[in-house]
């Protein structure tokens, strides 16, 4: 592959994640923010970042039986990276790209694996770098932004500000390894600082947090956990996820349609997971409407069946009550999230079900990916827990750019320090 070729591959890659939106977290444009030379600030409490959804690298090695396209490696002598890897860019390349990325799901031990001689890895447990920059041109920014203001403020990276990047295609009920390098890290972070720490999740990250807290008793969270600050969280699931596992959706990549990428999003036991909580949406409310059948929150076993995607409803059973009935967190509680949006809450298709796009949609409020009732169910939590419960909406802020945002950076900025006020949690316009 010559250089011009491989500037172009970057180019096309370039200008298909500046398309790209929802739960597919990418911001690709330059940093704003520039790195200032700070003195270490030893006063602030530590900050834990845990990413949303397909918000950290990934690395695989292979050694497989058979490939999906002779032009697709069989074999790696070591690991490469596979979230965000360019081929899977290119017409050919996503073959490859979905073989080594997708789970194998078994619905009699009901355990996910990966495909036959893949090894899939989380690089960089522990720093931030795997969840500023999703690839290695870092072409495809996420918390870099915000990593560099908390390094403006006296932070420094992997010391004070560290992240928890996850295998983000495997939902909590499989995750125990992760879950306990998750406690060992905090409690980490906890000794060498000498305080209590922040965990600050962004969208499907904070569900995460959220089950995480569930796991741990109140002396512990007493202990080790200052505050939790979830940007963006649908923590009563999205009904975009609907949408995304009945026809696919692209993320505006070109070359590549919805049905090719629907492969991959099927081959996920956390997208499953997310389909919009039972407790949350009235029984008769339409998420997907079809000449022949209207799916709400009780026909997800059908709407699998006529998706030809039976296995999700498995994978459904099996996460549907991770977070049952939304206990508050016991902790001292910041949820943000954006506003003001129209946000898809019904997707109507014509006969082509499910093989094609939706032809309309129904819109309500939200964040342009997640409706204003999941996002604001945090609001329950109120006057449920000893520890506060600040909530904060921010007017016409979609899904991503909350966690890149100056204004959103300056109020989690005045959290750390100490000077987040009641009188601030009003609608930021």
């Amino acid at each position: 592959m010559g250089h011009a070729h491989c500037c172009t591959v970057l180019l096309i890659v370039f200008l298909a994640l500046q398309q790209a939106a929802g739960f597919w977290l990418f911001d690709v444009f330059p940093s704003s923010f520039k790195t200032q030379n700070k003195v270490p600030n030893n006063s602030t409490p530590p900050v834990l970042i845990v990413p949303g959804t397909a918000g950290n690298q990934l690395e695989a090695k292979i050694d497989k039986p058979s490939r999906v396209h002779w032009m697709c490696y069989k074999k790696t002598d070591d690991f490469f990276t596979l979230w965000i890897d360019l081929n899977m860019f290119m017409p050919i390349g996503i073959n490859c790209w979905i073989d080594n990325i997708r789970i194998v799901y078994n619905r009699t031990t009901r355990k996910s694996s990966n495909s036959a001689g893949v090894s899939v890895r989380v690089p960089g447990f522990g720093q931030t770098y795997t969840v500023e920059f999703l690839d290695n041109h870092k072409l495809s920014g996420y918390f870099n932004n915000m990593v560099t203001h908390l390094v403006n403020m006296g932070y420094v990276r992997n010391e004070s500000v560290r992240a928890a990047p996850y295998d983000f295609r495997v939902a909590p009920n499989e995750q125990e390894e992760y879950f306990a390098r998750l406690k060992k890290l905090i409690e980490d972070m906890y000794e060498r600082d000498q305080q209590p720490l922040y965990i600050l999740g962004h969208s499907m990250g904070s569900n995460y947090i959220l089950y995480f807290l569930y796991q741990q008793t109140q002396a512990w969270k007493d202990k080790y956990i200052k505050g939790f600050i979830s940007l963006g969280a649908p923590w009563g699931g999205a009904v975009k996820t609907l949408r995304v596992l009945a026809s696919g959706e692209n993320l505006g990549i070109p070359l590549v349609s919805n049905i090719k990428i629907r492969e991959q999003q099927r081959m996920t036991t956390t997208n499953p997971w997310m389909l919009p909580f039972e407790e949350v949406w009235p029984t008769d409310h339409v998420f997907i409407s079809t000449p022949l059948f209207n799916y709400t929150r009780q026909d997800y076993q059908r709407f699998f069946k006529d998706i030809d995607f039976e296995d999700g409803w498995f994978m459904w059973e099996d996460t549907r009550n991770l977070t049952a009935g939304l206990p508050p967190p016991g902790v001292e509680m910041y949820c943000f999230y954006g506003v003001g949006l129209p946000t898809p809450v019904t997707y109507i298709y014509d006969d082509q079900f499910p093989n094609a796009d939706p032809i309309d949609y129904v819109y309500a409020d939200g964040d342009d990916t997640v409706d204003s009732l999941s996002l604001g169910l945090c609001k329950r939590w109120r006057g449920k827990q000893a520890q506060p419960v600040h909530v904060k909406e921010f007017r016409s802020m979609p899904h991503m750019e909350i966690v890149l945002n100056r204004k959103v950076i300056n109020v989690v900025q005045s959290i750390l320090e100490g000077r987040y006020g009641e009188e601030d949690s009003t609608l930021m316009n």
